[in-house]
């Protein structure tokens, strides 16, 4: 009833701004029918109801259980070592951009160096508005082909890392969780990460016995913070688990299949011999690849959610044992 009653009035308060910024520009179309030099404000305001009501369109199609929740972000490089790691880590700051972007507030949990280079996993959480709905649209895996900066031929070579995201929590939702399921392992953070790791003694490795779900958190000084943020994602791992688990026995009751829409490989990031990005399940193309790298990532997500909500039923995003690198 609450989530109701917030959404009914976001749509209200929304109504009510575009319905003001048309009588804004109503007048100033007026003043430039009279010889005056409004053109930049009538510009400025133009794009000001374009953006609302693109943020509007959006929003109408983020109305899932937990769409509107703060998301926890993993990226891992797929199989092929130095490569793939590297990819993971321009990925991976490729998210960071993108929130930041949107003023969402970014968490490091962990930030794992690779061998030589890149990254051999990474996860944050984002907390802004709809994040989990938003970051929805990016689960998969991402294929990169360039010329490799660590090869000495100059060969081209294709490189994967896989994204997943979950919702975070809400403190007032309870899953229950059994010590004697979970082995706790601590251990030094290996390699300095950047500017994102504290070298510490005291990162935490958490294993779900059961479910062989391992979570880790490496970014805080004190043990105790490291296992507590490691608790939240794996709570929010086994949450999102038991849930796909309900909607596939409550499917097959039903005698329902779900749609084979989006395989794992979702876009392909293309550096040589041209520049292109493309999205796999909505065949978005865009040729500027340093802007997407940078963080922009709005144009296929606003795609996905578009098409996505065109499906006769929605698939949702592939289960985590699905999204593969190699």
């Amino acid at each position: 009833m609450l989530r109701r009653q917030r959404r009914l009035q976001e749509e209200r308060e929304l109504s009510e701004s575009l319905r003001q910024k048309v009588s804004d520009l109503e007048v100033l179309l007026d003043w430039a029918g009279q010889g005056e030099e409004v053109g930049d404000d009538l510009q400025t305001g133009l794009d000001a109801l374009a953006s609302e009501v693109e943020a509007g369109e959006i929003k109408k199609m983020l109305g899932g259980e937990h769409d509107d929740k703060n998301a926890i972000l993993t990226i891992h490089p797929g199989a092929g070592g130095t490569e793939s790691q590297d990819w993971a880590e321009m990925l991976a700051r490729a998210y960071l951009r993108w929130a930041e972007r949107r003023k969402f507030k970014v968490e490091v949990i962990e930030w794992q160096p690779g061998d030589e280079a890149g990254i051999k996993a990474a996860t944050v959480t984002v907390a802004g508005e709809y994040a989990y709905g938003l970051l929805m649209a990016e689960v998969g895996v991402h294929r990169l082909v360039r010329i490799s900066p660590f090869d000495q031929a100059a060969r081209r070579h294709t490189s994967f890392a896989s994204v997943y995201a979950w919702p975070e929590l809400p403190d007032d939702v309870e899953v229950e969780l059994d010590e004697k399921e979970l082995r706790i392992d601590t251990y030094r953070s290996s390699g300095a990460g950047g500017q994102h790791v504290n070298v510490t003694d005291s990162a935490v490795r958490i294993t779900h016995l059961p479910t062989n779900i391992v979570v880790s958190c490496q970014n805080e000084r004190s043990q105790h913070r490291n296992r507590d943020a490691a608790m939240k994602v794996l709570k929010a791992r086994l949450y999102d688990r038991r849930r796909q688990e309900q909607q596939e026995k409550l499917d097959e009751l039903g005698g329902q299949k779900k749609a084979n829409a989006f395989g794992s490989q979702i876009r392909s990031y293309v550096l040589h011999p041209y520049q292109m990005v493309k999205d796999v399940r909505t065949k978005v193309e865009v040729g500027a690849v340093d802007r997407v790298l940078d963080g922009d990532f709005d144009p296929f997500i606003k795609a996905f959610l578009m098409h996505r909500a065109a499906l006769p039923s929605d698939p949702g995003p592939p289960a985590q044992d699905d999204v593969v690198g190699g």
